[in-house]
């Protein structure tokens, strides 16, 4: 399969929504207007980008908690994701979500947990209700590599192999789980060999070529569809922020991943070579994406807080929850 150019030109938008999302949300952090605990995605947006483009609003998917450019691509308007993870009213959750509690089951997304690894026995009972269902929708579930060292990670891939359910596993491997890189976890750097193990296919892809990612997201999507099972796709990418202030990395390789493998660089290169856009065009769109995502943030800030008197609302369907 084969990217056009066309295609190519509403991924590379689609990628800088994501960076242009992280980057105002962590400005924002940073001036204490975003309450909690933050993960920002940016240099993971090739990853978002084409597994948004290949779900539906039918499908299911389980966030990762670095995935907020992904709820905005997937359909949740912009300025409603903004204004939950600043925790106001306005937001898609009415506040109560957050980074990590995001749901918007409208647009197929389940919502993550804070409790990593533990939606990867969640998307199961979403996959095996499709099956019984006799749809060709498919239950979609970004981790990271450090789920991999999580009991759940094998237990729902042995169950999802042993009754063919429609999962795709989408591993994002950005290197490290907090600061500890892959290899020095795991007897491999390559986790798509623990998916193979379980009799499922299971692939490894350049997660910054926004090309390739997509390539490979559609053949897996195609293949979970048609009734095969589940599919594993990795991601080999990188995160720029580290977990914590002063976290090490080698300057060899921040270099490498920051600027010579850099996803919306290489998508950037790759329509110039093209011949179908300049410059100007593409630097038009990265000024579109930052001015919509600055009228998000100042429909956030100008969102008034929750009402403190419906915090018990929604706790539980159908029960009446009494505050203290």
């Amino acid at each position: 399969m084969t990217i056009t150019p066309t295609k190519l030109l509403s991924l590379y938008r689609d990628m800088w929504v994501v960076r242009a999302f992280e980057f105002g949300l962590e400005r924002e952090f940073k001036r204490g207007n975003v309450p909690g605990m933050l993960h920002t995605g940016v240099g993971q947006e090739a990853v978002q980008a084409a597994i948004a483009a290949n779900l539906r609003h039918t499908d299911a998917f389980f966030p990762d908690h670095r995935c907020h450019g992904l709820l905005v691509l997937a359909g949740t308007p912009g300025e409603k994701i903004m204004a939950e993870l600043f925790g106001k009213a306005t937001g898609v959750c009415s506040g109560k979500g957050g980074s990590l509690h995001s749901a918007d089951p409208g647009v197929g997304n389940f919502g993550d947990n804070a409790v990593e690894g533990s939606m990867m026995a969640t998307a199961l009972g979403v996959a095996l209700g499709f099956q019984m269902q006799g749809r060709d929708d498919l239950a979609a579930v970004i981790v990271g590599d450090g789920t991999s060292g999580r009991g759940e990670w094998h237990e729902s891939l042995n169950l999802a192999a042993a009754w063919k359910l429609p999962v795709l596993y989408c591993c994002v491997n950005n290197g490290y789980a907090i600061s500890t890189a892959v290899g020095d976890s795991h007897a491999t750097a390559n986790l798509y060999e623990f998916a193979a193990a379980y009799k499922m296919p299971a692939v490894q892809v350049d997660g910054n070529d926004i090309a390739a990612a997509c390539d490979a997201t559609q053949t897996a999507v195609e293949s979970i569809r048609a009734g095969h099972g589940p599919y594993f796709i990795e991601y080999k990418t990188w995160r720029w922020q580290g977990l914590f202030s002063g976290e090490f990395r080698p300057p060899e390789e921040v270099k490498y991943w920051k600027e010579e493998h850099e996803p919306i660089n290489m998508a950037r290169e790759r329509l110039l070579a093209a011949g179908n856009v300049d410059e100007a065009a593409l630097d038009k769109i990265k000024a579109e994406v930052e001015a919509e995502v600055e009228r998000w943030i100042a429909f956030a800030l100008d969102s008034p807080p929750p009402d403190p008197a419906k915090a018990t609302a929604n706790v539980y369907v159908g029960w009446e929850v009494t505050a203290r």
